[in-house]
């Protein structure tokens, strides 16, 4: 799963304090993020009308869920959402008290892209024309995704999901809060690293894919092996 982070001045922010509700959005249209992704009008479209469960709303991506969403639709601008929080629900209290104090920095999507979901564009990220929304988060900080997602667990998870060394550069970029640049050279030298190990220096599909699985294999067993 990835995450994109929407501060709130950028999201037309409204919090409603007597009725525990906010709205505003959560993902704006036609930018170009830090990433150089930019999402398309038309990306949520399918993933709000065609679900088998509801969006969440949770805390720092990886916290409990503190309420639910009352709307979440597209507009001219981006994906607008208005939720409420959970009354007595401890965390939600505490999401309560930092929206009321404008100490929370913002809000924040969980999703996937679809294959077929992206296109490389002229700035070195992807025009996203189809995401599959998971969860939408009120957070505290994006910097805090990298340390949360860092875990063995989570980690871990990320890592059994990769399939190319381009999946690997998204990941650092997307989970651990990497630049481009610096996602890049790490990929580089694993990838060489994973060649060495396989015994071939090719770039075919074939070598790469033989390679990723074998880094994959070892980066499993070196995980496993640390939560003993």
């Amino acid at each position: 799963m990835k995450y994109k982070h929407l501060a709130i001045e950028a999201t037309d922010f409204k919090f409603d304090e007597e009725a525990r509700t906010f709205e505003g959005y959560a993902s704006a249209f036609n930018g170009v993020d830090a990433y150089g992704d930019t999402i398309l009008p038309g990306a949520y479209e399918k993933t709000l009308t065609d679900r088998e469960r509801p969006i969440r709303m949770r805390w720092n991506h990886f916290g409990p869920v503190i309420g639910k969403y009352l709307e979440i639709r597209e507009d001219e601008k981006g994906l607008f959402v208005k939720g409420q929080l959970t009354p007595g629900h401890s965390v939600a209290e505490d999401a309560y008290a930092s929206l009321r104090h404008g100490a929370v920095d913002g809000l924040s999507i969980g999703y996937r892209v679809p294959p077929g979901g992206a296109e490389e564009n002229d700035e070195g990220g992807y025009d996203l024309n189809q995401i599959e929304l998971i969860e939408i988060s009120v957070v505290e900080e994006p910097a805090d995704l990298g340390a949360r997602i860092g875990t063995v667990k989570e980690f871990s998870n990320i890592v059994s999901e990769l399939e190319t060394f381009k999946d690997a550069e998204a990941c650092l970029r997307d989970a651990c809060g990497l630049s481009r640049s610096a996602a890049k050279a790490i990929v580089s030298q694993v990838k060489t690293l994973c060649q060495r190990d396989a015994g071939t220096e090719s770039d075919s599909d074939d070598a790469v894919a033989e390679a990723v699985k074998r880094w994959r294999i070892q980066h499993a067993l070196r995980l496993k092996s640390q939560t003993r």
